[in-house]
């Protein structure tokens, strides 16, 4: 049976609602700490998020694209947005908190108001290539989206010590819903008999289970119904989260996991990156 899609865009308003509570209640010693996006600070990562907000009105809303990528291979994507990323977050540092909080409110009101004006059903204009998807509905942009949303603000709460927010059910539970949809891409050089069933765990009321089933030549996503999966990986969702947004590595995320059945099998889900650059 195919899942269902994932409905997010009631929380987009929630989301930066406690971003820019959160942006507002810290010190000037807070902007500065470091982050799980490498060398980026809490700053710069309240500027990437602005720039997500301001690329997409400009691109999607406005067709303006300023610079479109030369190689349009994943790669090349790749390092096309990496750039991108890199230029925006070194010019926003010569922002202040306050512009960067008032363009925040200003264009996530827009941005919200902007994807709630998509037909879920119609084509995006970008593909959630991390799915391997090299075509998508907009539902699946706009879930990818509030992945985006959700874990550029949960590496800047948990770099200021107030990560709980984000993991109540009704936040967390679409995000890592929308990032399991990259399983079956992380399986695809996988190898298995017909009918095997691997199943992933995230632990606790926020996570849930998800089963992916070998079919003749794919993997796919199914409805939890295997009596005996053949691999059963458990992940905290903390860990999870990180995992698959690069902020944990595989065999630093292996080390508090569990793992039942085929070792091989369930470890292959370690792979799967749900972030592109």
């Amino acid at each position: 049976m195919q899942k269902p899609p994932v409905d997010v865009l009631p929380l987009f308003p929630e989301l930066d609602r406690l971003l820019l509570e959160l942006l507002h209640s810290l010190t000037p010693e807070d902007w500065q700490r470091p982050t799980l996006a490498r060398e980026w600070t809490v700053k710069d990562i309240a500027g990437h998020l602005l720039d997500g907000n301001l690329r997409t009105l400009s691109m999607l809303r406005d067709g303006y694209f300023g610079e479109a990528p030369e190689d349009t291979s994943y790669a090349g994507i790749v390092a096309y947005l990496n750039r991108l990323n890199a230029d925006w977050v070194r010019a926003a540092r010569r922002l202040s908190p306050a512009v960067l909080m008032d363009w925040l409110a200003q264009s996530g009101a827009e941005y919200t108001a902007y994807l709630n004006t998509l037909d879920p059903w119609a084509p995006a204009a970008f593909a959630v290539a991390w799915a391997g998807e090299t075509e998508s509905l907009n539902w699946f942009h706009i879930a990818r989206d509030y992945t985006e949303k959700w874990h550029h603000q949960q590496q800047i709460r948990t770099a200021v010590g107030q990560p709980a927010p984000l993991m109540e059910p009704a936040l967390f539970r679409p995000f890592i819903e929308t990032m399991m949809r990259g399983l079956p891409h992380a399986y695809r050089e996988v190898a298995a008999p017909t009918g095997t069933v691997v199943r992933v765990v995230i632990d606790g009321n926020a996570g849930g289970i998800w089963e992916l089933a070998r079919a003749a030549g794919d993997w796919h996503l199914q409805l939890p119904d295997a009596a005996r999966p053949a691999a059963t990986l458990t992940l905290l969702p903390a860990d999870a989260w990180q995992l698959f947004t690069k902020g944990l590595s595989a065999a630093e995320a292996r080390e508090r996991a569990q793992v039942a059945g085929d070792e091989k099998l369930a470890l292959a889900a370690l792979r799967m990156v749900a972030v592109m650059g």
